[in-house]
């Protein structure tokens, strides 16, 4: 199963890489069709960590909660960039906001969070709480992160503002979530990765790791999409979609992982 994503990230990867090359990084028709392989990893993620889910037993285990919960955040995704592509292919039209494709996107992170919470009970992190670290660690690990969240997507990424549109209430919805959003992830992650990593361990170690870089990946993914379109410099086929599609790759080689026979897996 890994070998499957790791082929298609790859392989895009190289033409992503050939067409910034030919063009100077601007807009080219090319581009668009990396919006396709955007769908097809997380999607194909998403189905790995369906079966791994069924493998642990389902809602009978933390783990299995853990793996289906990420997985379903990381299926909506997927349905948001279907809907992406559908504005982009079959309607012909600038991609409205907010439209269905945020929507999704946005309720995938609830589902990851959520994923998250479960891992952190599967993972010793209850006994990391014990310890007077494990308490500062909690408070401390997401402070800095929503901090350094608020300096990146709204100091930097948006020049200091965030341009709420009262007259309309679901846009305003999203332009709070947004930020919010991302920030909670990537504190939730950090503080995750803080508190467990004194009991990572075993085979199972790797793809924890890896889901926690994704995490991180996609949160540099977020702020940068946010500095693009606030300067409009964004265009399909930018770096910014490069990195949503890493973040997008290296999450579904974690679901793919995250198996009872995690060593058939890797093979």
């Amino acid at each position: 199963m890994t070998k499957i994503i790791t082929t298609i990230y790859l392989i895009t990867a190289v033409l992503w890489v050939f067409l910034t090359i030919k063009t100077g990084h601007s807009t080219h028709p090319a581009g668009l069709y990396l919006q396709i392989v955007l769908f097809v990893v997380p999607f194909l993620g998403a189905l790995f960590g369906f079966k791994n889910t069924k493998e642990w037993g389902g809602l009978k285990s933390a783990v299995g909660k853990s793996i289906l919960f990420l997985s379903l955040g990381t299926f909506t995704w997927s349905i948001g960039m279907l809907a992406w592509n559908y504005y982009v292919f079959i309607a012909n039209v600038e991609v409205p906001y907010p439209s269905l494709a945020d929507a999704a996107f946005i309720l995938s992170w609830p589902l990851w969070a959520l994923g998250v919470v479960y891992l952190s009970k599967a993972t010793g992190v209850k006994f990391a709480l014990r310890s007077i670290r494990g308490k500062i660690s909690l408070f401390i690990v997401p402070l800095i992160a929503i901090l350094a969240s608020y300096y990146m997507l709204i100091e930097v990424a948006r020049g200091g503002v965030i341009e709420l549109d009262t007259s309309s209430t679901l846009k305003l919805f999203f332009d709070l979530f947004y930020p919010i959003g991302t920030a909670v992830i990537l504190a939730m992650a950090l503080t995750f990765f803080a508190l467990s990593m004194n009991f990572l361990g075993g085979i199972y170690k790797t793809p924890i790791v890896i889901l926690i870089i994704a995490f991180l990946v996609n949160y540099l993914s977020d702020f940068t999409f946010s500095l693009t379109t606030t300067n409009e410099t964004y265009f399909n086929g930018h770096f910014v979609d490069f990195l949503f599609l890493t973040a997008m790759y290296l999450l579904a080689t974690s679901l793919s992982m995250m198996s009872p026979n995690i060593k058939k897996v890797i093979q």
